[in-house]
């Protein structure tokens, strides 16, 4: 059966931080803390959305630091009862056209070696592979592969 999400892309705020904080924990093996994250609503070169859904709900989250022309994305995070239905997408659609308005050279990002849906995810959006970092993850120990999106 198909669930059709309706969510909204918006920009982080102090009400998302701990929603967030949850899916980092949810997602990642070192996940950012709720401070790191509210860190970011003052930092001038963070670029953070929420994706949530029409009761407020943060289904999901992507963030980066655009500096100079260049911006590098942090993370992408899903929460995992609202994957395979278009969050990360949007959420990277996003982060595309704030890079796009202003012409950004390129967008990079690491992802593990083995997150096959990520790399599906990036590669079919037009992110190609710049290399790779070897042992750049832990817990596990995991190479990162680095794409990139150029405009």
């Amino acid at each position: 059966m198909l669930v059709v999400i309706r969510l909204t892309i918006i920009p982080m705020a102090a009400a998302h931080i701990e929603a967030i904080a949850a899916l980092e924990a949810q997602c990642f093996s070192t996940p950012w803390s709720s401070a790191a994250l509210a860190e970011q609503l003052h930092n001038p070169h963070a670029v953070f959305y929420a994706a949530v859904d029409a009761d407020g709900r943060v289904l999901g989250y992507a963030g980066m630091h655009h500096v100079g022309d260049e911006g590098y994305i942090d993370n992408v995070a899903v929460d995992l009862t609202a994957r395979r239905q278009g969050v990360a997408r949007a959420l990277m659609a996003a982060l595309t056209a704030y890079g796009r308005e202003r012409a950004l050279y390129r967008l990079t990002l690491e992802v593990r070696a083995s997150n096959a849906a990520a790399l599906a995810l990036y590669e079919g959006i037009g992110f190609v592979h710049d290399g790779v970092r070897p042992r750049f993850y832990t817990k596990p120990t995991e190479d990162a592969v680095i794409c990139s999106l150029y405009f």
